[in-house]
């Protein structure tokens, strides 16, 4: 047995048993990836996929034992190559981070551009996409490290920590009525068009949640996954605006009322996550103290042991 048919098992599980798909995805042949993964099954003695002809339908039981062990192997086979780079290179290589808009736009420039001083022979590579998507990275080490508000806490894969806790504000066009309000109350806000995340991004969760509860139907007139986007649009009066507090530090433009509504939709986490079992390299680690003064080097490294929670930060 050898890496090669061990990454072509894995993947042909990643890609739904479509053995096309991995063959792409691993730049080989598909008659290659089937014969090498038959050979596995003949050399084990068990078959890891049930088929039906030449198509696999299914993960058998035993094969699904051999999946886990595989996942250790190669988890370790990175963790390899990561130690060899950290010591044949203490202070260069590539940091990726997989990240939402919201982070990258708002939150990261400062760690990033201090990291860089730090460390400057280290690249950085910026991924920015959903907070699902942002586990998936991590989990298949395309990132090193993660940082989003939702999701990243569902996946056992990932050993996630607490990074900061922020808000919701509302945006308002100079002159609207509820600039007049001392404390806005979901009932002054829900009959307003409004303009605000995509339901899988930036604690939208929490703003639906604050609705229904109150059995309140918020007009949503559009939905993005971008604060500037949100922003242009109050701007162009299609309504008022709920964002994360971050997207309006530093407005360049300032020119938009703010009204904190924390009291409504309650606190969100943002949190910073990465593969379980992973060798985490110096500058990962000085990369996430940038990220918060409660990630120390030391909790990180117990954490990754499992031996932390969040009660602990």
């Amino acid at each position: 047995m050898n890496l090669h048919q061990f990454r072509f098992v894995q993947e042909a599980a990643r890609r739904n048993l479509n053995l096309t798909e991995a063959a792409k995805a691993l730049h080989t042949s598909q008659p290659g990836v089937s014969k090498a993964i038959i050979e596995l099954e003949e050399e084990l003695g068990i078959d890891i996929f049930a088929r039906h002809g030449k198509r696999l339908k299914r993960i058998t039981e035993p094969g699904q034992h051999v999946l886990k062990s595989i996942e250790v192997i190669m988890r370790e086979v990175g963790n390899l190559k990561r130690i060899g780079e950290q010591f044949s290179a203490q202070d260069s290589g590539t940091l990726s981070i997989a990240t939402t808009h919201t982070q990258a736009r708002y939150v990261l420039p400062v760690p990033v551009a201090r990291l860089r001083e730090a460390y400057p022979k280290v690249n950085i590579s910026l991924h920015q996409t959903t907070p699902d998507q942002v586990a998936r990275m991590v989990i298949d080490e395309v990132a090193e490290i993660g940082m989003a508000t939702e999701s990243l806490a569902d996946y056992p894969e990932l050993v996630t920590l607490p990074c900061y806790e922020w808000e919701h504000v509302l945006v308002l066009p100079p002159g609207h009525p509820l600039t007049q309000k001392e404390r806005i109350g979901l009932d002054d806000i829900a009959h307003e068009p409004l303009i605000t995340y995509h339901p899988t991004f930036t604690g939208r969760g929490k703003i639906d949640l604050a609705f229904s509860t109150r059995r309140l139907q918020p007009r949503i007139a559009l939905e993005a996954i971008d604060s500037d986007v949100i922003k242009t649009y109050v701007r162009l009066g299609l309504g008022i605006g709920i964002v994360a507090e971050m997207a309006m530090r530093d407005d360049p433009v300032g020119d938009l009322v703010v009204r904190p509504v924390g009291h409504l939709f309650g606190q969100s986490v943002a949190r910073v996550a990465f593969k379980r079992g992973a060798y985490l390299r110096n500058f990962v680690y000085k990369f996430a103290e940038l990220l918060s003064d409660r990630l120390s080097r030391e909790l990180i490294a117990r954490a990754m042991t499992g031996h932390v929670n969040d009660y602990e930060l």
